[in-house]
């Protein structure tokens, strides 16, 4: 996502949208929250008892897809949690612990007892999951945990077990609410903060936070150099959890327009707003979208949403958190199919409507904001590497892949086609190639778009086999975006080079199509 001065150019409204653009929500000065941190091992057996019965060891075993090779798979790895049992017999755990996950195993904190669970519902976009277990006498000893509020200023414990089973408290107070990202960068939610001391182990993910013995959220990040926490306040995870019930699972809406801030005087002028009246200007809206559906324009002015005023950073003023994004309010406090009230400005006329909120499905981008607990689609053809593009594709570049992958594709990714805004497809791309008789002088051809193959267009990896088909005179032709422009395969060669090319390279198959 880039940005003028002011001007927000993404396609979908999401709250990643005001993490990145509004200002951000008001945080008390260090004066007004004294340091006050504790580490605590709790010796009182009630105290242990009340503890122990609502948590359990949760070790997934994953082997994610590579994504540089889709046909094969890197080497398994292990992640250890902390589980955190709820009502109804569910654990909570953060959605990355099972991705991608090939077994789930539960262990009470004292070992005794352990036992195989599968994911019952994931999000991967907040970062949220519950697991079953195989049985239900697995929860005989155990109940649910009731949900607190954490506000800033609360001092909250965040639980640990020792490696004998007792569990560890630390102790710290909340600094911060804000909306932020998620580890899916398209996806922003309410994330509070604390500072306080961890044991770093190898169980370090999904802890549960308590205020007042009661769960307060789950740990998003720990950064033990700073001792900085963030974690999903159980605003996040009781909206998840209502969602869960529901098949299918329907997940956080947006409304499906962008925004631009208007602190600038000269366009405040310029949209005749006051001084006292806020407001942020739409600059655009997605095509058959929630906010378009809804009557929302470009160039109104978004003054309320839900009887909350907007200010012109795009935040608004809530009861528990202060000022933060609308993000907020828009995806948390409001479940798809749902009808917002808006009031805004448009040619100078104030009016009201109701928008529609809806979740933009993973299968709705051009380029896939992730891509998980799934095979990644690929096409081999002749040796030319075909694939979807994706962001699991781009962080094959690694952490620094807006820098280092190829411009053209991060572009794409991030504005996911706004110039165009027409029908919804998938770009694909030329990733690699295969050294073959077929592909002499085309061997170091990387992260090329597809654009035609046969005078086809290319929408999807689905349009690929019907495109071979239309070969002219036994050749096939291929158009790409770059340098080469077009290439050209000996139809009959590239069709007789196929199982040569799977024993050479160990390929399952040619293809896996979506």
């Amino acid at each position: 996502m880039r940005a003028t001065s002011f001007l927000v150019p993404v396609f979908w409204l999401s709250s990643a949208v005001f993490a990145l653009h509004a200002a951000p929500a008001e945080k008390p000065a260090p004066t007004d929250l004294p340091s006050k941190v504790v580490v605590e091992t709790i010796t009182s057996k009630t105290e242990r008892e009340k503890y122990l019965r609502n948590v359990v060891r949760v070790t997934a075993t994953a082997q994610p897809y590579d994504f540089a090779r889709p046909w094969s798979k890197r080497a398994p790895v292990s992640r250890k949690a902390i589980g955190t049992i709820i009502d109804g017999n569910r654990i909570l755990v953060t959605a990355e612990v099972v991705a991608n996950a090939t077994y789930i195993e539960l262990e009470s904190p004292d070992g005794e007892q352990k036992l195989p669970a599968r994911v019952e519902c994931v999000d991967y976009e907040a970062d949220l999951a519950l697991l079953k277990p195989d049985s239900e006498d697995f929860f005989k000893t155990r109940s649910g945990l009731s949900f607190a509020t954490p506000g800033v200023g609360d001092t909250l414990s965040v639980l640990q077990l020792e490696q004998n089973g007792n569990p560890l408290l630390s102790r710290g107070q909340m600094t911060t609410a804000e909306v932020v990202r998620y580890p899916i960068d398209d996806s922003s939610f309410l994330v509070g903060r604390l500072n306080v001391p961890l044991q770093v182990r190898e169980s370090t993910q999904s802890l549960p936070l308590f205020k007042d013995g009661q769960l307060a959220g789950i740990m998003l990040r720990y950064d033990p150099q700073s001792g900085l926490l963030d974690f999903i306040p159980t605003a996040v995870v009781e909206h998840f959890l209502k969602d869960a019930v529901k098949s299918p699972y329907e997940g956080f809406p947006r409304m499906g327009c962008s925004f631009a801030v208007t602190r600038d005087p000269q366009l405040r002028r310029y949209l005749k707003l006051n001084g006292s009246n806020g407001g942020v200007l739409i600059t655009q809206t997605l095509k058959d979208g929630p906010a378009e559906k809804g009557g929302l324009r470009k160039g109104d002015v978004l003054l309320e949403i839900a009887g909350k005023a907007i200010d012109s950073d795009g935040n608004y003023r809530d009861e528990t958190y202060g000022r933060i994004s609308l993000g907020h309010l828009v995806c948390t406090k409001h479940f798809e199919g749902e009808k917002v009230k808006v009031r805004l400005i448009r040619e100078g006329k104030e009016m009201e409507l109701e928008v529609p909120v809806a979740r933009r499905h993973p299968e709705q981008y051009l380029s896939a904001p992730y891509i998980i607990d799934q095979a990644p689609s690929y096409y081999v053809l002749g040796g030319l590497v075909l694939q979807e593009l994706s962001r699991q594709y781009l962080k094959e570049f690694g952490a620094d892949w807006p820098r280092k992958a190829p411009l053209e594709l991060v572009n794409l990714d991030r504005t996911q086609g706004e110039a165009d805004n027409g029908a919804l497809k998938r770009v694909v791309v030329l990733s690699r190639v295969l050294p073959s008789d077929l592909t002499v002088g085309y061997e170091d051809l990387r992260h090329l778009v597809l654009k035609a193959i046969n005078g086809q267009t290319i929408n999807g990896l689905s349009d690929v086999p019907e495109a071979l088909k239309k070969a002219t005179d036994g050749v096939h032709r291929i158009d790409l975006t770059g340098d080469p422009s077009v290439l050209f395969l000996d139809a009959k060669a590239v069709e007789m080079a196929g199982p040569a090319l799977q024993r050479s390279y160990g390929l399952p198959a040619l293809s896996r199509l979506p």
